[in-house]
């Protein structure tokens, strides 16, 4: 089986791949402290829960934004799998795609990975939204090559700012407003309006104007955890894809090793 580690600013999430299906897949809090023995005795239980030991594994693909992390996820594949993982981005795990922006060396690897995927299963111009830490907007055109994008604060992170910056306004949970009133009648209802349909306004405008630089006809993908709260009150996306990073993981696996 392959693990495939995905480790993000947030969470680190493992998902544990049989040929192309997602057989589990777990997350944990992301800390670059963290050591490959205390990933292992929280790995291990893990995957007794689920009828596995260590060693189902005999290989594994990190994709990473935290640089200080890789270190101690290669020790965990190295010291525990016995094997030498592959690295997104390096090596025989190489991107494979053009980078066609100014500071390709700049671009995060889930971007890529995401816009991987996205070009393998549609094969045309893609706009990808990405719901994380920050929410990003990726472009890749008919030939998979990736064209540039946006960078915008995640919506918890302007939850977050809005709270932390201010004396009175209280914390609240995000989720959709119950209707589509955007007068609120109370601060809790004005904050939820202000940050939930601002944010889908952010959305369908950044969309509107990309499809409309393009020029050509773009599909849109959705992926990240909080993609399916946006979907249910916006029709911008054409597709939520949950795993696409995993998948661009994959990916670039089964090309690196011929399988």
């Amino acid at each position: 089986m392959l693990l495939a580690i995905d480790a993000g600013n947030t969470n680190v999430v493992f998902a544990l791949f049989e040929g192309a299906e997602i057989k589990a897949r777990w997350r944990i809090a992301t800390d670059p402290r963290r050591t490959a023995d205390e990933y292992v005795v929280w790995l291990r239980q893990l995957l007794d829960l689920n009828g596995l030991g260590i060693d189902a594994i005999d290989a594994v693909i990190i994709g990473t934004v935290v640089p200080r992390a890789l270190h101690n996820l290669t020790v965990l594949s190295e010291k525990y799998f016995g094997v030498t993982p592959l690295v997104a981005g390096r090596g025989d795990a190489g991107w494979g795609v053009a980078l066609d922006v100014t500071q390709p060396d700049t671009v995060g690897a889930d971007r890529v990975l995401n816009i991987i995927a996205a070009h393998e299963k549609y094969k045309q111009d893609v706009v990808i939204i990405d719901f994380g830490t920050a929410t990003t907007f990726d472009v890749a055109d008919y030939d998979g090559a990736y064209k540039g994008g946006v960078i915008a604060p995640g919506i918890n992170l302007s939850l977050d700012a809005l709270v932390g910056k201010t004396a009175q306004l209280p914390r609240i949970a995000l989720e959709a407003p119950d209707d589509e009133n955007v007068i609120g009648r109370t601060t809790e209802s004005q904050m939820l309006i202000g940050i939930f349909w601002g944010y889908i306004g952010m959305i369908e405008g950044l969309v509107e104007r990309t499809k409309a630089q393009i020029g050509r006809p773009t599909k849109v993908i959705a992926t990240g955890g909080l993609s399916i709260l946006f979907d249910e009150h916006t029709d911008v996306f054409d597709h939520l894809e949950s795993d696409l990073t995993l998948r661009g993981l994959l990916f670039l696996y089964q090309r690196a090793t011929n399988t």
